[in-house]
């Protein structure tokens, strides 16, 4: 009981904020389970034309060719979603300079969206205007689509009363595959680094044909594919360690 009313409580809105139950239209007609699409690492992204505090976007028009960062937060008007929707766009400038695209979403309309913008930029980017578009996913369509609610909120997304989303986040490239998932309560805020050391190793790996290992930053040695031969490898990279047969390291000097 406890664990539930504090999860509660990290999507609760302040006093005289407009966070409750509003009806919605519900274009998505089904929100069984088995019409659910099944996402994994490699899927394409599904596609959905929607409203943002930016204006209406086709997803897929949107990311173009283009790297995305699509993360859901739970509610508007809320202490942790406004600490990280702030820090993602104090961070902007370094997703620009890796062609990274951020958007983010939750099931509240485009008028709370902007209204609560008012407050990330006085208290969480010092003033700087805020960076990136927020989606009004108010028929909880896109949170079905990409799994974004609770065991709990999945069996009432149907039902006229506010669905928090949990903190998912997902990383797509310029093909529009989904190339990182990762999910995490609404108690439990994100950390903009980790998304952006991951999109730092997945650049990486598809342009130089590594993997990175555990803990891995930028400058650090990565690891060679066993599948690359010795002779390859020496040719490929120059230098390299060879700790056991299978597990190689080298430096890229970036």
């Amino acid at each position: 009981m406890l664990t539930r009313q504090f999860l509660r409580s990290a999507i609760r809105a302040p006093a005289g904020a407009q966070l409750r139950a509003k009806p919605i239209g519900i274009r998505f007609l089904s929100f069984k389970q088995e019409d659910q699409p099944r996402i994994r690492i490699g899927s394409t992204a599904p596609n959905f034309q929607v409203d943002t505090t930016e204006g209406k976007i086709d997803f897929h028009e949107y990311i173009g060719n283009d790297w995305l960062v699509l993360f859901s937060h739970p509610a508007d008007y809320t202490p942790v979603c406004t600490t990280e929707l702030g820090a993602f766009s104090k961070m902007k400038g370094e997703f620009d300079k890796r062609g990274v695209k951020l958007i983010g979403l939750s099931t509240e309309d485009v008028d709370s969206h902007k209204g609560w913008i008012k407050d990330i930029e006085e208290v969480a980017t010092n003033g700087q205007k805020f960076g990136f578009p927020i989606i009004a996913d108010s028929t909880r369509e896109i949170a079905f689509k990409y799994d974004m609610v609770t065991e709990e909120d999945f069996h009432n997304l149907d039902k006229q009363k506010m669905i928090g989303t949990v903190r998912s986040v997902f990383v797509i490239d310029p093909a529009k595959k989904v190339r990182l998932i990762m999910a995490y309560p609404a108690s439990t805020g994100r950390n903009t680094a980790e998304v952006l050391r991951v999109v730092d190793a997945l650049q990486l790996a598809d342009n130089k044909g590594i993997a990175t290992p555990i803990d891995w930053t930028v400058g650090q040695d990565v690891i060679i594919p066993p599948t690359v031969s010795n002779e390859d490898a020496k040719a490929k990279f120059g230098e390299f360690k060879t700790l056991k047969s299978y597990l190689r390291t080298t430096n890229l000097g970036n």
